[in-house]
């Protein structure tokens, strides 16, 4: 017997994206793990296969999970699967030297639940290679599952089925619900947020203080330093802002020299 569910908000504010995901069973078998937990948002990054969702071997391992399939967004590339987005986690077995903060399954579902305001992508990398760096450095959080260290090898729909899980008991009032101090605005999307890093690197290259020629991973740990906040639309504006500052300074001391 299925049991109600108490808190549904995080059904409608959390998404499932596949990155370059090569076989068509493993889409299917992703939206039966997804929607036996009440999720229902899947959207694909550059699939192998364009029809993958109506491939018969995809339709086979859905088993009953039709529904998501024909609901899937086919996008070709991380930004469109993110549009909307404010909050991203990846999934990845392998560490990275400047990936942004690592999580638990259970801790992030905790974060996710806790946190109305967040519109959250779970990223999930190709069956052979994972995710690039790329990728993993657009997202606020690394997800790292503490599988048995002599043997860490899970197929794509188990990750999902236990990411799926983890938030699905995460909106069950097991977790304490955190008391916000202050005032808390409006979290910025990844878009603003990738903007922000765009405009902050033109403003470090003008005032030399990053060589464009030898970069020295400058940005990749400036991502990594900012992703250990969930930067709000104002502060993204305010440093934004800073950037547009310097820019225009460093243009105005050229003209008069």
């Amino acid at each position: 017997m299925n049991q109600p569910q108490t808190n549904t908000s995080l059904f409608s504010r959390l998404r499932f994206v596949l990155v370059e995901t090569s076989h068509p069973g493993n889409i299917g078998a992703v939206a039966r793990a997804m929607k036996t937990m009440g999720f229902s948002q899947l959207v694909l990054v550059n699939p192998r296969f364009p029809d993958a969702v109506h491939q018969e071997v995809a339709i086979a391992f859905a088993s009953g999970a039709q529904d998501i399939l024909a609901s899937a967004k086919v996008v070709g590339s991380i930004e469109e699967a993110l549009e909307g987005c404010n909050f991203a986690a990846a999934l990845s077995a392998r560490l990275r030297e400047y990936s942004p903060p690592v999580t638990t399954p259970r801790a992030l579902a905790s974060t996710l639940a806790d946190d109305g305001n967040l519109n959250a992508a779970l990223v999930f990398g190709s069956e052979r290679y994972g995710l690039p760096n790329q990728i993993i450095e657009k997202c606020n959080i690394l997800i790292n599952i503490p599988a048995n260290p002599d043997y860490s090898s899970l197929n794509l729909a188990q990750a999902v089925q236990l990411l799926a899980y983890e938030a699905r008991m995460a909106t069950g009032g097991d977790t304490i619900a955190r008391s916000p101090i202050g005032f808390q605005g409006e979290a910025a999307s990844l878009a603003q947020v990738d903007g922000m890093y765009e405009h902050l690197e033109k403003a470090l290259i003008a005032i030399e203080f990053l060589d464009p020629d030898n970069p020295k991973k400058l940005m990749s740990r400036l991502r990594r330093l900012f992703s250990r906040t969930q930067l709000e639309t104002e502060e993204v504006n305010i440093l934004r802002g800073i950037a547009r500052h310097i820019l225009a300074r460093i243009g105005k001391n050229k003209l008069s020299g």
